[in-house]
């Protein structure tokens, strides 16, 4: 069989070099490509978000709420856009936007925001590591001022380092501003390191930009810890009144099934202690122009309950790594900044409004499928509405 490449032209983001991929591609394939030739966007656009254009995928785009949310930068009622293709799901998050809402919204704060590059650095025994260590803590300002000279919005906060044999590995903390940053950081790191390599005082016989310890779209306990991305916490306290009336349950049922399902949890390993949260980050994340990969460390988090002195169900979520962007990557392509502009989260200025949006949206949604669950509802939703039927 020959290879036969794909087409490529001098303007390759034109819309006769997209319609000469889709005719090839026919040609090759068999394939009708009519649907996924119809669009609105222009191909210019997506320069520097897609190569060999031929066209979109069509993800159909629901809206749950409104939801209530007292946020340190969302802060007010929002209709939040979710991109998906599973049946009953956007009901769902706005049963349970619905049901927090009425008990008086959901509080979400950004504890934290950091995000990494994590350079390896070999040397000849445990000895060198050891004192190339105290050489980099004794001059972190250059090495600082190294990275940041790459970028007007990255600033690195601090570098975390583990010696392991004669082996040094190292985290290099940004802040990124509005942008996501994996590759802001891994520009800014890599001008750092060429200095680091020019002038240690100890040889190094090996390195690398990346050592694995930043674990970039992968899960790990490591993030579980030390955030990447931004570190959101929501809360809110759901009456007993409205868990009766909305979802057939009561606080102590959610509570004893919440103690059991955390061992199950703990028996599969599970990265995320509560019932769905890649559920709704994915679907956010579509629709506002996200890096879709990053669900994976995004949903990574933990459930905790209590009943209150009152009788009513306090319930949070904790994702220690939620990786959003309101400027730079898919953000401004045409369907995800409208997305973004229904969430008021368009621009400069608003990551940290569109993280407490994320964590506000995670727990709805996990409050209403346990509610589902609980009042086994949770089957005949799907057959009445959903992909089952």
């Amino acid at each position: 069989m020959t290879r036969t490449p794909i087409p490529r032209f001098d303007d390759n983001y034109s819309e006769d070099a997209a319609k000469a991929r889709r005719e090839f591609l026919t040609q090759q394939t068999g394939a009708s490509l009519h649907h996924t030739g119809t669009y609105s966007l222009p191909p210019e656009s997506l320069k520097s978000n897609t190569e060999n254009f031929i066209g979109v995928v069509q993800m159909p785009v629901g809206v749950a709420g409104p939801v209530l949310i007292h946020g340190e930068h969302a802060q007010g009622w929002f209709y939040v856009p979710l991109a998906t293709t599973e049946g009953t799901l956007v009901a769902s998050y706005s049963r349970g936007m619905r049901m927090v809402s009425e008990s008086g919204g959901v509080k979400v704060t950004v504890a934290e925001e950091f995000m990494q590059r994590a350079p390896l650095f070999e040397f000849e025994d445990a000895r060198a590591a050891k004192r190339f260590l105290q050489w980099i803590n004794e001059n972190l300002a250059m090495v600082k001022a190294q990275a940041e000279k790459t970028t007007g919005f990255g600033k690195l906060e601090h570098i975390q380092t583990w010696q392991v044999a004669r082996m040094v590995y190292t985290r290099f903390n940004y802040t990124t501003g509005d942008a996501a940053g994996q590759n802001m950081c891994g520009k800014a790191t890599h001008a750092a390191c060429q200095w680091v390599l020019k002038n240690s005082p100890e040889a190094i016989s090996y390195f690398a930009l990346s050592g694995a310890i930043e674990t970039d779209k992968k899960h790990s306990h490591m993030n579980l810890l030390h955030s990447r991305g931004k570190r959101v916490i929501a809360e809110a306290t759901i009456k007993r009144e409205v868990l009766q009336r909305l979802a057939r349950t009561t606080p102590e049922t959610i509570f004893k099934q919440r103690q059991r399902s955390a061992i199950g949890a703990q028996l599969a390993g599970s990265a995320y202690s509560g019932p769905h949260s890649a559920n709704g980050i994915a679907a956010l994340f579509i629709a506002t122009g996200q890096d879709e990969a990053n669900v994976v460390e995004s949903h990574t988090g933990m459930v905790f309950m209590d009943i209150t002195a009152d009788g009513d169900l306090y319930f949070s979520v904790t994702l220690p790594s939620v990786i959003c962007a309101t400027k730079g990557g898919g953000t401004g392509l045409a369907t995800q900044a409208e997305c973004l502009k229904i969430l008021g989260c368009e621009g400069t200025g608003k990551a940290r409004k569109l993280a407490e949006i994320v964590g506000a949206t995670v727990l709805a949604g996990d409050l209403s499928l346990l509610s589902a669950i609980l009042a086994d509802e949770w089957v005949s939703s799907h057959d009445a509405y959903g992909r089952n039927r």
